[in-house]
């Protein structure tokens, strides 16, 4: 590489995120346990590129996101913040919750930090049903507690 040039310009090489966190490699399912977790966590966001790319030793490929690149793997309801598929965690912003188109699965954005309007991160089961459960109705407002404070839910279609 001559001085001033930087990496080859990323491209996708047919590695799918499918909406409910499976991998699939130019049409076939990644069935090796390990591979799909260490694709889970490594999961990063490019700014300026505005791409999700996976790495894999020295290699670093783009991936095609179907729905969100991240996964919402626990609640904790008390710090109020949730656990995510890259094993990094995040606040639970319950203003940002919203049902997904393809199947209304609870989506919500993390990671501002990274990027201001946050990146998508859709709710596996068990942490959708854990957050469903301390839902509470307060005078007609649906809510849930977080750190010891009610706070509203918005409108989710």
């Amino acid at each position: 590489m001559t001085a001033g040039t930087g990496p080859p310009p990323l491209t996708p090489f047919d590695l799918v995120l499918h909406h409910d966190a499976r991998w699939s490699h130019e049409g076939l399912p990644i069935g090796n346990r390990k591979l799909r977790e260490h694709f889970d966590r490594s999961v990063k966001y490019l700014v300026e590129e505005e791409k999700y790319v996976v790495t894999l030793r020295h290699f670093r490929g783009e991936i095609i996101v179907e729905e969100a690149a991240f996964f919402v793997r626990s609640v904790d309801l008390e710090r109020g913040r949730v656990g995510l598929s890259d094993r990094t965690e995040d606040v639970l912003e319950l203003s940002s919750l919203r049902s997904s188109p393809i199947d209304g699965a609870l989506l919500c954005d993390v990671k501002r930090d990274l990027c201001a309007r946050g990146l998508a991160a859709r709710f596996m089961h068990g942490p959708q049903a854990e957050l469903m459960n301390a839902i509470e109705d307060r005078d007609g407002t649906l809510g849930v507690v977080i750190g010891g404070q009610w706070q509203g839910l918005p409108a989710i279609e």
